[in-house]
């Protein structure tokens, strides 16, 4: 064999597996996807919640995979190669960096963490680096983007064999850069471990995926991965919100392991600040932005100060990964940011309707505030929660919505399969006591139907909670709905 070629006995080596069965087979894939497996391929069988990873080595064998990687002994008579290791999930990653050969090694990799803002803060640094004609790659809820291909994402952070597959193919068409998004629970379930990240970024931390991390601490405990050196080691340099009171939690706690904490904020003193901020929903946002390299008028076509925010932590990682501030500022203020986030209907109305991710109760309030910030009008709020997902922040998003809209309409989200009535009474137990207009359908298309057809010139009709997505998960069936898409018929219809 070449010294290119990579042994199954070299991948056991570099995982700690102990080996069964074949040593000198050549390895070049590996995936935790039965329907990936190929010719040269090692599976790595993962017990998931839903899923057994077990049960598809038939199947992957049929296809070519010349190895298992497991936390099983082997099968009596099994003839082909078996790693057998103690955590699958740890080993997934490391055989991931070892097959695919250190992409992020190769890359400015920056990883950004929070609850809210990763997807527009991802894009914000894609669009400096390119702004600074460096080709970059990213990594979103919305998309998986190489320069200028793109293909929907699957989940807002893969698996690491996905990851490390991805990273090499923008490394082998050019790429120096890649940004992207992981989420605690990626984090804790070891899809980012071995990665190399230059800079982390931490945007803020509010009430999410409690179903997951059932407490706030567990939840902090895993976006912390990104920064104390648990994925392998630590970042180079980290980004955190100043503002944020788990931010300046995080800084204490990681002063010994990160080289550079940089600090950025609105309220606080920081290393990249804004200050005299204007927004509009015609114009976007423009502040003043203090930085280590100067200061700058931005005026962004984003609206709103969460953005500010994004904007902020955005311009810090690229100073740090070399990106000129000339290109920081060109790249801050031609960047439309992500689909789905605080995006505006472009449908003739003599109102405005926005659609927005906003998901959690924090990015719900603060969508609505910036709402409220920019008309006379009336907000009227059009939203719903998830089904079988953290029911804790149901009452919380009810009572924010209640506390800041002038006219709450309470719909579906992605019901799945729980009852979307049962979902909406939760949603009201946060409500009680507060003196607001209010009113349930439960048809998500009826409900921004109706929002619309209420609007006033000078209202702003908010549509909240999934932003970019193109499909309703109903049961367990998948449909297309796209609230930017129902919202424009709805407008169009006024006039018919």
């Amino acid at each position: 064999m070449d010294d290119q070629t990579l042994t199954i006995e070299e991948v056991a080596r570099g995982i700690g597996a102990e080996l069964f069965g074949p040593r000198e087979t050549a390895v070049t894939e590996i995936t935790h996807d039965s329907r990936q497996a190929a010719p040269g391929s090692l599976f790595v069988a993962i017990k998931g919640t839903t899923l057994d990873g077990h049960r598809f080595i038939d199947d992957v064998i049929r296809r070519g995979a010349v190895g298992i990687i497991s936390e099983s002994e082997p099968p009596k008579g099994f003839t082909h190669a078996w790693l057998r290791v103690a955590n699958a999930r740890e080993a997934h990653s490391k055989a991931a960096a070892i097959v695919f050969r250190n992409p992020s090694r190769e890359l400015d990799l920056i990883g950004i963490t929070g609850t809210n803002g990763k997807t527009t803060t991802t894009y914000l640094c894609f669009a400096l680096a390119e702004a600074d004609a460096i080709r970059p790659a990213m990594l979103t809820t919305v998309e998986y983007r190489i320069g200028e291909n793109s293909e929907p994402a699957v989940r807002t952070t893969p698996e690491a064999s996905d990851t490390n597959r991805f990273l090499r193919r923008a490394v082998s068409t050019g790429c120096k850069f890649a940004a992207m998004e992981t989420s605690s629970q990626a984090l804790d379930l070891h899809r980012c471990d071995n990665l190399y990240f230059r800079v982390a970024i931490f945007t803020n931390l509010t009430q999410d995926h409690l179903d997951y991390h059932l407490t706030m601490e567990n939840y902090f405990d895993a976006k912390k991965r990104l920064f104390d050196g648990r994925l392998g080691r630590p970042p180079k340099a980290a980004v955190i919100n100043a503002d944020d009171k788990w931010g300046r939690r995080l800084a204490d706690k990681i002063r010994r392991s990160v080289g550079r904490i940089y600090t950025f904020g609105i309220e606080t003193p920081a290393d990249y600040s804004a200050s005299k901020i204007e927004v509009s929903l015609l114009s976007g946002t423009s502040f003043n932005l203090s930085a280590p390299f100067g200061t700058y008028r931005i005026t962004s076509p984003l609206v709103g100060r969460p953005h500010v925010y994004n904007m902020l932590a955005a311009a810090a990682a690229a100073y740090e990964v070399g990106v000129s501030p000339a290109s920081i500022i060109a790249g801050l203020e031609k960047c439309i940011g992500a689909p789905g986030r605080f995006e505006r209907v472009r449908e003739a109305a003599p109102f405005a309707v926005i659609v927005d991710y906003a998901h959690t109760d924090d990015a719900l309030l603060n969508t609505l505030q910036t709402a409220r910030s920019l008309t006379s009008g009336r907000v009227i709020t059009v939203f719903g929660c998830g089904g079988n997902r953290d029911r804790s922040k149901r009452p919380l998003m009810g009572r924010v919505a209640a506390q800041n809209s002038n006219r709450v309409i309470i719909t579906s989200d992605n019901p799945r399969t729980e009852d979307p009535l049962k979902i909406i009474s939760e949603i009201e137990d946060g409500m009680k006591g507060i003196s607001v207009e209010k009113t349930t359908v439960s048809d998500r298309r009826q409900a921004i139907r109706r929002a619309i057809s209420e609007a006033k010139a000078g209202d702003v009709v908010i549509i909240a909670g999934k932003g970019h997505e193109t499909y309703q998960i109903i049961g367990d069936e998948k449909f297309h709905f796209d609230d930017r898409e129902v919202a424009a018929e709805a407008i169009k219809s006024l006039s018919e």
